[in-house]
């Protein structure tokens, strides 16, 4: 070989150098597209996580308003009975429904009456108790 068409000590050193950071290029870049993935699937992940956390709180909130709703239901029935009794007085008995428990509280004219107001009261539907704290009057 003649000296002109030798590789030169430095030349095959740059091309060595050359081929080396092309594949730590293709590397890299390889590396950075497994960590974007990994981030894009973890940001997926925790998107769903949130969207199921949502739902169950709308669920729960939902279920506590369907139950107010249901002991105001409760509560107004059960003083359109008593309005319809002759001898008890629906302005004068306060009716209090929490979780589907009555209470009645307030004046009766006789036993008898405060025993019809706790059977009206139970006759409601969704009534699950009755605490009859009616006082009768003497």
């Amino acid at each position: 070989m003649t000296p002109s068409n030798k590789p030169s000590g430095r030349g095959a050193v740059a091309l060595l150098l050359a081929a080396g950071v092309l594949a730590l290029g293709a590397c890299s870049k390889t590396d950075n597209e497994t960590t974007m993935g990994k981030k894009v699937d973890s940001a997926v992940a925790k998107s769903e996580q949130a969207g199921t956390t949502a739902k169950a709180k709308t669920e729960s909130a939902a279920a506590s308003v369907a139950g107010a709703m249901d002991d105001a239901s409760i509560t107004a029935a059960v003083s359109t009975g008593l309005a319809k009794d002759p001898d008890l007085s629906a302005i004068k008995i306060d009716v209090d429904t929490k979780g589907g428990q009555v209470t009645l509280s307030g004046p009766a004219p006789n036993a008898a009456a405060k025993a019809r107001a706790e059977e009206i009261a139970k006759s409601v539907k969704g009534v699950s108790g009755v605490d009859n704290r009616l006082e009768v009057k003497m």
